[in-house]
């Protein structure tokens, strides 16, 4: 059946039916590759997401390349597709991607593995690498959650490790070479520097995460396509930088994306007024993991300003440093958008904030909070989190009180200048070890902790100006588990995913207690993994892969935590973290290396 004739009986039709401007339709007969991009989840959430906007202009420009995209369907088309036999297609030809000679994932974060199972079977293959013939698609998975690529080797046949801008068309050109022969390119692959093959690969091997050195020569997209449905982040993104000169213990982007990478100012205008034009949006989003850090934010803000007001685009400027926001930048950011700010503080206290290398203090809060008052803003939204290694109550309470004292800052300030009363949201998220970081070896609190910790700073917040929000810890436990697993989750994975298990990123969907179940059934308990302290010289699970950061260095870091000892950033003085051996960057100088 046309996957069209499905369309009528779906809550979202446009999510399904392709066509959209700026996609990308070719002859089939003129290409050699088709590609199927695959994001495992939902349209919405695939179609926000700037990679797959990237890779996707990347592959397309080749004339013999035809990428598409293909998103986890809603359980109602899926069971509409199951129903009448329609496999997983490609949104621009409709054609099953099992035809296709690449499926590829991103993998975004661990809660969208199941998705992964899922799609596989619904396109007509079989979800185990091992069961899958030589005539089929090569399956392969990138983005951030392959640093640790375990818990998904059973079911994937290489792992492109790093940045894909370089490595996708060089992986494309070698299937070429090896005339589509999926044997001898798997062999092949697993011997390029950034590709691992879980069922070849040689663990005394390191495989080396691939970095692009120079953001200004990279490709990036003249147009991206505008869906035709609303998605999460319909807007234009420009990416201003890579990396970060912070070192947040915590943070595994902050070190597995090093070295810090920035664009021009020129270059970036020069993409963002293609991008608007061909798109006809009316919002330029900068995204980076710290983006007042961006060295020449100030000039880069004047051209904007001068590119975006008279057309009346908007202005969205995510990750603000609290450290380092001035009064210029927040004049800035109204000339285009409302007052309304976002921080993160991330814990409570000073002690716990230089444990986890926050490197900011309160001093640095407030003065932020009172130009961002004076400067007429009047709801903040502030991160924290609980969990985090040496975490107290006395921390946990420290962030209501915290809270409470911005709220009372205001009213400070209020009685000089005016205003229509403080709105402070909290957003609490709980503590996830991560590869790659200096809390790889840290332990996760278990549920019950999470929803003490959780009930406690509930009970202390007493003012009706401060709202709090927070998840379940249920789906943290999931992530915990899989964030630093080894291959034995393969077993729990399709267990769970047999059981029902699907779309567990959306609270709606996610089933704990198929999980539980699929636990006991493969004899997996939450702490062997989630609630695992690892010793500092045992054998990771992700040993076999190398993201530039050192061991040494992340030891070193996690002895200063427990110290409650911070670290200075990377502009201030280099640390020795190790990735300097992969290249250069913007603190990293190439012609020392």
């Amino acid at each position: 059946m046309n996957p069209e004739r499905l369309l009528l009986r779906v809550k979202n039709p446009a999510w399904y039916s392709g066509g959209e401007l700026n996609s990308v339709v070719k002859d089939k007969a003129t290409v050699k590759t088709r590609f199927a991009f695959c994001f495992p989840d939902l349209y919405d959430v695939a179609m926000s997401h700037l990679g797959i906007k990237i890779l996707y202009d990347i592959l397309n420009r080749r004339d013999d390349i035809w990428c598409e995209r293909v998103c986890m369907p809603a359980p109602d088309m899926e069971a509409l597709m199951r129903e009448k036999n329609v496999p997983l297609f490609g949104l621009e030809s409709r054609d099953p991607i099992r035809d296709f000679d690449f499926v590829a994932f991103t993998l975004q974060y661990e809660l969208s593995y199941t998705n992964v199972l899922g799609m596989l079977d619904l396109a007509g293959l079989p979800v185990l690498a091992a069961e899958r013939s030589d005539d089929m698609p090569v399956v392969i998975a990138g983005g951030p959650c392959t640093v640790n690529p375990e818990p998904l080797a059973d079911f994937i046949d290489l792992f492109n490790i790093g940045e894909g801008e370089e490595t996708l068309l060089q992986l494309v050109d070698l299937w070429q070479e090896c005339n589509g022969n999926k044997k001898e390119f798997l062999q092949r692959a697993d011997r390029l520097e950034s590709c691992y093959v879980p069922a070849l690969h040689d663990k005394s091997v390191k495989v080396r995460r691939r970095i692009v050195k120079d953001l200004d020569s990279a490709p990036y997209p003249e147009k991206l396509i505008v869906p035709n449905a609303k998605v999460i982040h319909d807007r234009v993104s420009m990416e201003i930088m890579r990396g970060c000169i912070r070192g947040c213990r915590f943070c595994q982007a902050g070190m597995i994306y090093r070295p810090f990478r920035q664009k021009s100012p020129e270059k970036m205008m020069e993409q963002i007024k293609k991008l608007c034009e061909s798109t006809g949006y009316d919002e330029v989003s900068l995204t980076s993991l710290s983006s007042s850090d961006y060295d020449r934010l100030p000039e880069f803000a004047d051209l904007l300003l001068d590119y975006c007001t008279p057309r009346k685009i908007n202005l969205a400027l995510p990750s603000l440093r609290i450290d380092n926001f001035s009064k210029e930048l927040l004049d800035k950011l109204q000339a285009v958008r409302g007052a309304s700010l976002t921080f993160a503080p991330e814990a409570g206290t000073q002690r716990l904030r230089d444990a986890i290398n926050k490197n900011i203090t309160e001093e640095h809060i407030f003065n932020s909070c009172r130009i961002a008052f004076e400067g007429g803003c009047d709801s903040v939204k502030l991160y924290f989190m609980i969990g985090l290694p040496t975490e107290t109550d006395e921390d946990i309470l420290g962030i209501a009180d915290l809270a409470q004292r911005i709220v009372d800052f205001y009213y400070q300030i209020r009685t000089k200048k005016g205003g229509r009363g403080l709105s402070v949201t909290i957003s609490l998220s709980t503590f996830v070890p991560k590869p790659f970081t200096p809390f790889q070896w840290e332990p996760q609190i278990s549920m019950d902790e999470i929803h003490r910790r959780q009930r406690l700073l509930k009970d202390a917040i007493t003012s009706r100006k401060i709202r709090l929000n927070y998840h379940d810890g249920k789906t943290s436990v999931m992530e915990g588990i899989f964030s630093r697993g080894d291959r034995k989750l393969g077993k729990l994975l399709l267990c769970a995913w047999k059981k029902g298990c699907q779309l567990d990123a959306w609270d709606e969907h996610f089933r704990y207690d198929l999980w539980t179940e699929a636990m006991e059934e493969c004899g997996i308990r939450a702490e062997d993994y989630a609630g695992r302290r690892y010793d500092y010289d045992e054998e990771l699970p992700w040993d076999v892969i190398d993201c530039g950061v050192s061991k040494a260095f992340l030891v070193r870091e996690a002895k200063l935590a427990q110290e409650s000892k911070t670290s200075p950033n990377c502009k201030e003085k280099c640390l020795g973290c190790g990735v300097r051996k992969i290249c250069g960057g913007d603190v990293c100088d190439p012609d020392n290396l």
